[in-house]
C-alpha cells in the first residue's frame, strides 16, 4: 500500500472552463483555494471532485485527456472529452501532484477492466447519489493496470495482404520496406508504454520529518548538520511540499541552486552584489520586477547558507521589512535557511573579512528553531565517520593522521576509471583537465549546448552544471551531473569512462561506470530561474571531465575514487569538505597531508556548541514538562 487519504487529495488553485467546438474558453470559474479529490461514486466509476467549499463538481474519469508538461511548477490540465469542459490545476507542491498523478494514472488504467453501466441501467438502478474518496494504492491495481496495458501493446495479428495491386490491367509491384525494427532511433525510443510500477517515496528520519513538519507549520528553520547527512536530500522534498506561488528556493553559488531547481540569492534579491550602501540597495531592490519578488515571496529557501555574508543577510532583512511595508523579521516572509557553517566560509572581497551568517544583527529574531541532522548516510564506515567528524571540528589526532598518511598507498583506480583530484583553485582543474584530454590519441568529439537564450550564457554557464561546449575522446575520464537512474548507480557525480561512441551525426558516447553498467549517455535538460521570474534552460550531454575538480564546484557531491592533495588549502572547511565527498577511506587517496592544514573557525564552533545546549536545555524542559503532566494524571 502506498498512502493515506491525504495523498488521493489536493489543496491548490483551479480553474474550470467550459469549451466551444474550436476549444476556446466561452465560461470559465476561479477558485483560489479549492480541494481536489479523487473518489467513486455510487457506480463505482473514477471521479474527479472540485470543492471550493460551497457546492462540490464532480468529473467522470473516463473519456479524459492528461497534459502534465508543467508538474514541476505545481501546474496540469484534465480535458473532459464528452462534456467539453477542462480543469486547470496551479499552485499544487509539486511532490504532491506528482503523487496524485501517478494514483489517477494506475487506477484509471486498472479500472479499464470494469464494464462501465450505460446511462439506462444508471436510472433503473435508483442507487442513491454518493462519493467516497478512493482507496490506496496496492499491488494488484499495479497488477491490473499493467495487465491491461499489455492487451492494448500487443499486436494485432490481421489476415496478411497482397501488397501489390493492379493499375490498368497492369500488376503495380511495391517496393519492399527496409526492417524498421533495426533503427538505433526506435530502440531507444520503444512504441510500448513502460510497465508501471508501484510509486515509492523514499523515507525520511525521524530528523528529517521533524523538520519538514517544522516547515510545513510556518516556522522559521535553520537545519544543519555534517555533509552526508541528507541536508540536500530534504530541501528537495521541502521545496516539493510547499506551494510554487509564492514560494522561491535560493542558494549562494549558481550550482547549488541547480541541484534544489531554484536561483542563486543574489539573483532573487536584485541588488548586484549587495556591497552598495543600504540606501542604494534599496533603491535597486524597487524596480518592478524584483519589487515583486519581495511582494509575493511567502517562503524564502537559502542553501549552502555557509556562504552567505552576515552583512548582506542583514541587508536582505532590511529590504524584506521596507518593501513589503511590514515590522516582521523579514517582513514576514517564512526563511528555511539549511547549511553546515564548518564548511565553506563566505568569500572575502577586498581585505575586509567576511562575517558568518549567523553573526549578522538580524539572525536571532528570523530564526525560530535551529536543528541538526546527525545521522549519516554517505558513508557506512563508522570509523571512517568518526575519522571525518574529528576532521570537520579541526581535532586531528595521531590515529587520524596515521590512518590518512597511509591512504596514500591505496590503489582506487579500477577497469580504466582514474581517481578524481580535488583542487583547491579553479587553475589547476581547467590546466589538468585540458592537459589530460590533449594526451589521449584518436578523435575529438564535440557537443555544443542547446540554450533557451543564446543571449544568456553567461547566466547559463553561473547556474549550470555542465560546460556550453563538452569534448570528449575514448577514454575521457568523465563524472555524472546529474541523477538517471538511482538503482543502478546512475546518480550525480558517479565516475565513469568512454568507451567508444555510436555511429551517426550525434555520434552519442557510451560510457562505463564504476558501478559496470555501460550506458549510452544522451541529451538531459536543465531549467533555471533568472532575474524577473525568467526560465531559462539548457541542453546538454550530463558529463564533465572529471581528471580534476575544484573542492568549491563538489560540495555536495559523494564521489567512490578522489585523490586529493592538502598542500595549497588557504580557509577553514576546505580540507574537511575535500575529505568528506569520499564514500569510504578505501576510496580516498591522501597526498602530502599536512595536520596543520586541517582547521574549523573557532566562532563557529562556538555556535554550534550554543545551539547544542540550547537543544539539551529544550530537551530537558520538554521532559520536565511531560514529567509533570504525567504526575498531574496520575492524581486525577
Amino acid at each position: 500500500m502506498l498512502q493515506n487519504e491525504d495523498a488521493a487529495q489536493l489543496q491548490c488553485s483551479v480553474a474550470v472552463e467550459s469549451l466551444n467546438a474550436s476549444g476556446q474558453a466561452i465560461k470559465r470559474q476561479v477558485f483560489r483555494k479549492a480541494v481536489v479529490t479523487l473518489g467513486r461514486n455510487e457506480f463505482e466509476e473514477m471521479i474527479l471532485r472540485v470543492y471550493d467549499g460551497k457546492i462540490p463538481q464532480n468529473f467522470v474519469l473516463r473519456d479524459f485527456q492528461l497534459f502534465t508538461r508543467f508538474t514541476r511548477e505545481g501546474k496540469c490540465t484534465l480535458k473532459f472529452v464528452p462534456e467539453n469542459t477542462q480543469v486547470l490545476i496551479s499552485n499544487c507542491p509539486p511532490a504532491h501532484l506528482n503523487t496524485f498523478l501517478k494514483i489517477l494514472s494506475i487506477k484509471h488504467q486498472a479500472s479499464k477492466a470494469n464494464k462501465p453501466l450505460g446511462d439506462r441501467a444508471k436510472l433503473r438502478a435508483g442507487v442513491p447519489r454518493s462519493f467516497e474518496t478512493i482507496s490506496p494504492l496496492q499491488q494488484k491495481d499495479v497488477q491490473r493496470a499493467n495487465d491491461m496495458r499489455s492487451k492494448v501493446n500487443t499486436p494485432l495479428h490481421l489476415k496478411e495482404r497482397s501488397a501489390n495491386k493492379m493499375v490498368d490491367g497492369r500488376q503495380q509491384v511495391k517496393r519492399p520496406r527496409a526492417n524498421c525494427d533495426s533503427s538505433p532511433v526506435k530502440s531507444l525510443h520503444p512504441s510500448k508504454k513502460p510497465v508501471l510500477v508501484l510509486p515509492m517515496v523514499q523515507k525520511l528520519s525521524k530528523e528529517q520529518t521533524a523538520v519538514l513538519n517544522a516547515v510545513l507549520s510556518g516556522k522559521n528553520v535553520f537545519f544543519t548538520g555534517s555533509a552526508g547527512t541528507g541536508k540536500s536530500f530534504l530541501l528537495k522534498r521541502i521545496v516539493g511540499s510547499l506551494p510554487p506561488k509564492g514560494t522561491f528556493a535560493t542558494a549562494s553559488t549558481g550550482v547549488a541552486a541547480c541541484h534544489i531547481g531554484g536561483t542563486t540569492l543574489h539573483s532573487f534579491a536584485g541588488i548586484g552584489s549587495g556591497s552598495a550602501p543600504l540606501e542604494q540597495c534599496l533603491e535597486l531592490a524597487q524596480r518592478p520586477g524584483v519589487r515583486q519578488h519581495w511582494t509575493i515571496c511567502k517562503h524564502l529557501i537559502i542553501d549552502e547558507v555557509s556562504m552567505v555574508d552576515g552583512q548582506f543577510f542583514d541587508k536582505l532583512e532590511a529590504i524584506a521589512r521596507s518593501i513589503r511595508g511590514s515590522t516582521e523579521p523579514f517582513g514576514g516572509i517564512q526563511l528555511i535557511v539549511c547549511g553546515d557553517f564548518l564548511q565553506l566560509p563566505p568569500v572575502a572581497k577586498g581585505k575586509e573579512k567576511p562575517s558568518f551568517c549567523f553573526q549578522a544583527r538580524s539572525w536571532r529574531k528570523c530564526i525560530h528553531m535551529s536543528m541538526e541532522l546527525t545521522e549519516v548516510r554517505r558513508q557506512n564506515d563508522q570509523s571512517f565517520i568518526s575519522l571525518l567528524q574529528a576532521v570537520r571540528v579541526g581535532r586531528v589526532t595521531e590515529e587520524v593522521t596515521a590512518k590518512l598518511l597511509k591512504s596514500a598507498n591505496n590503489c582506487i583506480e579500477r577497469e580504466g576509471i582514474l581517481a578524481t583530484r580535488l583542487c583547491t583553485h579553479k587553475d589547476d582543474v581547467e590546466l589538468t583537465n585540458d592537459n589530460k584530454l590533449k594526451q589521449l590519441p584518436g578523435p575529438l568529439h564535440t557537443y555544443e549546448a542547446v540554450d533557451s537564450d543564446p543571449m544568456l550564457v553567461k547566466i547559463i554557464d553561473a547556474q549550470s552544471p555542465v560546460g556550453q561546449v563538452v569534448h570528449l575522446k575514448v577514454g575521457t575520464q568523465v563524472m555524472l551531473t546529474k541523477n538517471l537512474d538511482v538503482q543502478r548507480g546512475l546518480v550525480n557525480g558517479a565516475r565513469g569512462v568512454v568507451v567508444d561512441f555510436l555511429p551517426g551525426n550525434q555520434g552519442l558516447p557510451r560510457v562505463r561506470f564504476l558501478s559496470g553498467t555501460v550506458e549510452v549517455v544522451k541529451r538531459e535538460r536543465w531549467v533555471f530561474r533568472a532575474a524577473g521570474g525568467l526560465s531559462l534552460s539548457r541542453q546538454q550531454l550530463p558529463l564533465k571531465l572529471a581528471w580534476a575538480v575544484s573542492i568549491h564546484k563538489s560540495q555536495g557531491m559523494t564521489l567512490d575514487c578522489v585523490e586529493i592533495s592538502l598542500a595549497r588549502v588557504f580557509e577553514s572547511g576546505q580540507a574537511y569538505v575535500a575529505l568528506s565527498r569520499a564514500r569510504s577511506l578505501e576510496g580516498l587517496r591522501v597526498m602530502d597531508f599536512n595536520p596543520h592544514v586541517v582547521q574549523a573557525n573557532q566562532d563557529v564552533l562556538l555556535f554550534y556548541k550554543r545551539l547544542r545546549m540550547d537543544r539539551l536545555l529544550m530537551q530537558s524542559s520538554m521532559s520536565d514538562f511531560v514529567e509533570k503532566r504525567n504526575k498531574e494524571n496520575e492524581v486525577w
